[in-house]
């Protein structure tokens, strides 16, 4: 009986080591790593069905490396997809990272070093917020994208990659006409800095634009980067689902799916921004593009698409367009 107790007493010592392991990871391909030069590019898709191009042109970039899918929860449903469009890629993997402590794992910021792609999954961009700003899953990502590594988002993903970013921290998601009538809300969560990409920087960015009716939250975004100083001049890059912007190192993009990207311009300050009243800004100028459409991000200029301005007039939304659709 002594012995038993013993055996016990020891298993209860030794089990808070093995309960400290707080991310889970999962492989398939190569077991080994390996290392290959890599050429930059960034992928913004807008959540939905997944473009099967925009992997197969991130693959291309990581020259048949590690392509390594993180997220803060879910599965490793990416890791067969990924494979079967990219069957000559060294590995893929998907490490799930669900909290601070796993942020700052040895082992995590170990796997992403490794990685020649990473892929954001989509979920909730607050738990990539909450869970990782200020760790060292931010500190080796911005280490990668310095390095020349492809990296790309969807969703949730595809928000935290824009210099500015809504947060989504509150109780609620923000729609398009809670934010027009306040473009206060406490429902408006903004960020910003979390990766450090320079195609993107001095925009946001927002997926499921057409499909959840997003225009009208999108200029309250902007408005409100205008007042808190960001930027004089704001910009967004909104997209549609089951579509994606590949954008290479020079920030020239091309569009790949089914649906529409839109990149909007604010001319400057807002007409009317200020907490519990309607919104009103002022000849917002957009460029909708469809798949094989292209955007220069540098000169903020496109090719193969439309151009239309869209305003919010005490939180009613207008468009130049012929037919007065603001999409």
């Amino acid at each position: 009986m002594k012995i038993l107790a013993v055996i016990l007493l020891t298993l209860c010592t030794v089990a808070p080591a093995f309960a400290a392991k707080q991310y889970s990871y999962f492989r398939v391909g190569n077991s080994s790593d390996v290392t290959i030069p890599t050429t930059p590019g960034t992928v913004l898709m807008g959540g939905g069905t997944d473009v099967d191009a925009a992997f197969q042109w991130m693959c291309q970039r990581s020259g048949n490396g590690d392509f390594l899918v993180i997220r803060a929860t879910g599965t490793d449903a990416y890791n067969p997809y990924i494979q079967q469009l990219c069957p000559s890629e060294n590995s893929v993997a998907t490490l799930i990272i669900p909290n601070r402590t796993a942020a700052n794992d040895p082992f995590v910021m170990a796997t992403i070093q490794n990685a020649e792609a990473v892929w954001i999954a989509g979920g909730d961009q607050s738990n990539y917020i909450n869970f990782w700003q200020g760790t060292s899953v931010e500190q080796t990502l911005n280490a990668l994208i310095a390095r020349g590594v492809p990296i790309g988002g969807t969703s949730a993903g595809m928000n935290v990659l824009a210099e500015f970013i809504y947060s989504a921290q509150a109780s609620q998601a923000i729609t398009s006409s809670e934010a027009l009538a306040d473009p206060f809300s406490k429902y408006i969560t903004l960020v910003r800095d979390f990766v450090d990409l320079p195609v993107l920087q001095g925009l946001i960015d927002d997926p499921h634009f057409v499909t959840r009716d997003r225009m009208g939250r999108d200029l309250a975004f902007l408005c409100r980067i205008y007042t808190n100083g960001w930027s004089a001049a704001p910009r967004d890059i909104a997209i549609d689902e089951k579509t994606a912007l590949l954008i290479d190192d020079k920030g020239n993009g091309t569009v790949v799916g089914s649906s529409t990207v839109y990149f909007l311009q604010a001319p400057g300050a807002p007409q009317i921004c200020q907490p519990g009243v309607p919104l009103t800004y002022q000849n917002i100028a957009v460029y909708r593009i469809t798949a094989g459409g292209s955007f220069s991000l540098p000169t903020w200029r496109g090719k193969g698409g439309t151009a239309y301005t869209v305003s919010a007039n005490a939180g009613v939304l207008s468009s130049t367009q012929a037919n007065g659709s603001i999409y």
